[in-house]
């Protein structure tokens, strides 16, 4: 198929607001990175002083484990640092790695997924393609989620891959298995850091508990969220540019616990991929004030979207807008 339609940002916006929009704070993007690790710092010192706290902190460091990943998501764009050499350094060792990812393969796959957005050749297709499901099958993929299923065999996937041992269609392809190798050698060694790090300022209970709990659990369940909102049920064509994505408002505890930096506004992105997600809020204010936001797929929350891609029937539900 054809790459999706594009839109000029002219058409949306007059010339002083792209101006500004297009404009980036320095270090905007490597302060974002500060903050997700001082976050993550902040939670594990609470659950450490006050072991009560370690369910709520549980919840917070598996979201910026989610913000870490974002964040690589920018450094995939160019948008953490002006300095492409610093861009791609803090993407891979403060963002991708600790999680498992890996920028240089992700970069190339992520702008597949941008260039042909729903369409046959989007390698993310096969995460909104099973929506709408019923109730029961989206509670057992949120109980895999949380028993750290989920994790489990991503990790194992990766280490299968890395040792050679492709998926049928994927054989015989040795980039992808280098690239497994160079994202989980990169894995390892930067928790083999963390862990150290941790024992040595904290209790011997602070890396299981409070770096790999979260990521076992926590990161699993609210990355799906993201991308069940982000394009599940959004209609498969990519004529519109104003449709190809959808954007969840989220109030301050789901920007907390759920969509940290400004995720959420994942149909501006779409239409502005080379936007740092900082402006993401403003460029939305501007679409609703020029009179373009009813032609958009949005929703009032994320309840809202689990809602509208769960009815137990097979008809297509029409997404939540507003």
């Amino acid at each position: 198929m054809p790459a999706v339609a594009r839109i000029k940002p002219t058409t949306l916006f007059t010339p002083e607001q792209w101006d500004w929009l297009r404009q980036r704070t320095p270090f905007m993007g490597l302060a974002l990175v500060a903050h997700a690790w001082g976050l993550i710092g902040l939670a594990i010192w609470l659950a450490v002083l006050q072991p009560w706290l370690i369910p709520l902190s549980v919840m917070i460091i598996g979201a910026r484990q989610l913000g870490l990943a974002i964040l690589m998501h920018e450094a995939a764009h160019g948008l953490l640092s002006g300095n492409q050499k610093v861009n791609d350094l803090v993407g891979q060792w403060l963002c991708a790695a600790p999680v498992g990812a890996q920028l240089k393969a992700y970069r190339p796959y992520h702008l597949a997924h941008h260039k042909f957005t729903q369409q046959a050749e989007d390698p993310d297709l096969v995460l909104s393609a099973p929506f709408p499901v019923t109730k029961a099958s989206l509670r057992r993929k949120i109980i895999r989620d949380l028993t750290g299923q989920t994790f489990v065999k991503q990790r194992l996937a990766q280490v299968n891959v890395a040792l050679g041992r492709l998926p049928k269609g994927m054989k015989g392809n040795a980039n992808i298995s280098l690239a497994a190798r160079e994202a989980l050698g990169g894995f390892l060694l930067v928790n083999a850091v963390l862990a150290i790090v941790l024992t040595l300022v904290g209790p011997w209970w602070s890396y299981p508990v409070l770096w790999l709990l979260p990521m076992a659990t926590w990161f699993p369940l609210v990355t799906r969220i993201r991308n069940i909102a982000e394009h599940a049920c959004v209609p498969e064509s990519g004529e519109d540019p104003l449709r190809q994505a959808r954007t969840t408002r989220a109030n301050w505890l789901e920007g907390l616990l759920i969509a940290p930096y400004w995720v959420n506004y994942h149909a501006e992105h779409h239409l502005f991929m080379h936007l740092p997600c900082y402006r993401l809020p403003t460029a939305h204010r501007l679409l609703g004030e020029n009179g373009h936001r009813d032609a958009m797929i949005t929703a009032p929350g994320y309840f809202s979207v689990l809602r509208a891609v769960t009815m137990p029937t097979s008809t297509r539900p029409k997404p939540a807008t507003a």
